[in-house]
């Protein structure tokens, strides 16, 4: 894949283009790149809006004041993980950045709240805890209909994954990677995949994602205003048995010039139920790709990836 062949990804519009086609471009979009870019999505962008500006807000708070909602006794999936916490995996230096996680709030006495801790709210921001509530909501409800189009490619029933994430363990990410030093080596996050199913990002104001093509040169992605860029996570890959493909990709510091600027950005990561069970779909298994990995639990399958990145320390 050239820089040429990243161009011609294709902007898909949900509004656009019909239902069967659009699931169709999408999933040849995620088979080919791991990544597509999607438009007309339906997102409030004016509550989009109002949260940049209460992330800004957050991330401006003193840090011993941030640190109260510390998430390290949640394994990092709950309220604030401090800068250079989180480690790619494989890595071996830390990622520059900052971030607060927005959990699913469950209904009392679910049984799934024995994996899923509680939210954590700030309260020197009372406005907060409603404005990212309806934000999670509204990604949940976009997340849902991207996944209705790879049910249709991958020739599912169309809500096929509805019962899968009913209640999953989703998780919207506020970021902030802090200005760096003219002379910063490294990079601000390091090349990863994600763990979960498909992950929801807004573009951010500073650029920097790099995407690594089927080559192993790393390509800059820069979404449209108001576009999102999805890309497949590692539960869709083994859940496709390879099929749709888990990308690399990594932030990386920006020209010198503009190292004295922060950078923001808000991926929603939308997972699974934590008891669902990731096992290749029969019509991804063939003599030409037999089955790669045993079945596991989503649950089981995230915590070995957070001992990996160091949000779960190994007992």
């Amino acid at each position: 894949m050239s820089q040429s062949v990243l161009a011609q990804v294709p902007v898909l519009s949900m509004a656009e283009l019909p239902k069967l086609a659009f699931a169709q471009a999408f999933g040849q979009s995620f088979q080919r790149f791991g990544f597509a870019m999607v438009r007309d999505h339906g997102m409030d962008m004016g509550l989009i809006d109002e949260a940049w500006t209460m992330a800004h807000r957050f991330f401006d708070l003193p840090e011993a004041v941030k640190q109260r909602y510390s998430a390290r006794d949640n394994g990092g999936q709950r309220g604030y993980t401090a800068f250079g916490t989180e480690i790619a995996k494989g890595a071996t230096e830390n990622d520059l950045k900052e971030f607060w996680h927005v959990g699913r709030d469950l209904p009392e006495g679910d049984p799934l709240a024995a994996t899923m801790p509680p939210n954590v709210w700030p309260g020197e921001l009372p406005e907060f805890r409603s404005l990212f509530s309806r934000l999670y909501r509204e990604f949940d409800r976009v997340g849902a209909q991207l996944l209705s189009a790879i049910a249709l490619y991958l020739d599912l029933p169309e809500r096929w994954f509805d019962d899968a994430i009913e209640n999953g363990n989703s998780i919207l990410r506020l970021l902030h990677y802090p200005p760096v030093s003219p002379q910063a080596p490294g990079v601000r996050a390091g090349a990863h995949e994600d763990i979960n199913l498909i992950t929801l990002l807004l573009g951010a104001e500073e650029g920097g994602l790099e995407l690594k093509d089927r080559n192993g040169d790393w390509l800059p992605v820069v979404p449209p205003p108001g576009a999102l860029a999805i890309n497949v996570g590692d539960m869709l890959q083994r859940l496709t048995n390879h099929m749709l493909p888990s990308t690399s990709h990594r932030v990386v510091n920006p020209p010198p010039e503009r190292r004295g600027h922060s950078r923001y950005s808000m991926p929603f990561f939308l997972h699974l139920r934590p008891d669902f069970m990731i096992d290749a779909l029969p019509q991804c298994v063939s003599a030409d790709n037999p089955r790669r990995d045993p079945p596991i639990s989503a649950h089981d399958y995230l915590t070995e990836r957070l001992i990996e990145i160091g949000l779960i320390k190994k007992g």
